[in-house]
């Protein structure tokens, strides 16, 4: 079978434990995959993309409740959060495996990587959420701010790498610290267990973000752009959210952005 067109399959999977399992399998199998990059792939009916679970509710997320992890219920909360950013993940890199053709094999597998990755991160923290929190995925409303950019990006791959990955993933690089420190701060066993997560998130989050600049510097390179002129202009027209401070500069630049990247990130 053709990559992309399983990557989509994939895409369309609504049960979360399926398609979990469905994207380890296929970066497992990576090798016995053909990949036929010139080739666009027939869209779906948008209705089945991305494939939805039923729970959980989707809101606003300015009408998502946000809790103190002081308590058990807001840790809970908390990780099932972060439990959904990782299953809207796994639908983003799916989806620019699929999307976009003509680019090299090496854009194909390395997001496939990325998918199997944050397959993993979603069951970690779904397993999280049953054994030490008496809750699972679905328990709590959420909000798809990242499919949302996705769609918006939809027509070019070039807005696609430097809004989502390098945009909205990256906010998780600066995020993750302060999430572990206040976690740490409680002390529970479960919330030392979710920092200990969270190690392993934020370590692999810095590998897809540097493969979203990677994809980013090499689409510029190839159009003739700046990358850090084009970037303003592409957040400004899809009005990107700027980070918020704190930047954790060293992730961020082990994650592949320059000293004049941060420099307009932190000051415009």
């Amino acid at each position: 079978m053709e990559l992309r067109q399983r990557a989509l399959q994939v895409l369309c999977l609504a049960d979360p434990e399926e398609k979990s399992a469905a994207a380890l399998d296929t970066q497992a199998r990576a090798a016995s995959f053909s990949i036929a990059n010139h080739a666009s792939v027939p869209p779906p009916d948008a209705h089945a993309l991305p494939g939805r679970p039923a729970r959980p509710e989707l809101r606003h997320h300015t009408a998502v409740a946000r809790r103190s992890p002081a308590t058990p219920q807001g840790r809970a909360v908390l990780v099932h959060a972060i439990a959904h950013i990782e299953f809207n993940a796994i639908n983003l890199a799916l989806d620019a495996i699929w999307r976009f053709p003509a680019m090299p094999d090496r854009f194909y597998l390395d997001w496939l990587r990325v998918a199997a990755e944050e397959a993993r991160h979603f069951r970690l923290l779904r397993d999280h959420l049953r054994e030490h929190l008496g809750h699972d995925y679905g328990d709590f409303p959420a909000h798809q701010g990242l499919w949302s950019m996705c769609e918006k990006t939809a027509h070019d791959v070039v807005a696609r790498m430097a809004l989502v990955p390098r945009t909205l993933e990256a906010r998780g690089l600066d995020a993750t610290p302060l999430i572990q420190h206040k976690l740490r701060s409680v002390g529970t066993p479960d919330a030392l267990a979710a920092v200990g997560i969270l190690d392993i998130i934020l370590a692999e989050e810095v590998g897809h973000v540097a493969i979203g600049n990677h994809w980013y510097a090499w689409l510029c390179a190839r159009q003739g752009l700046d990358p850090v002129a084009h970037y303003a202009l592409l957040a400004e027209r899809y009005e990107a959210p700027r980070p918020k401070p704190p930047i954790n500069a060293a992730a961020r630049r082990a994650a592949g952005f320059s000293e004049a990247e941060l420099l307009w990130l932190q000051h415009g």
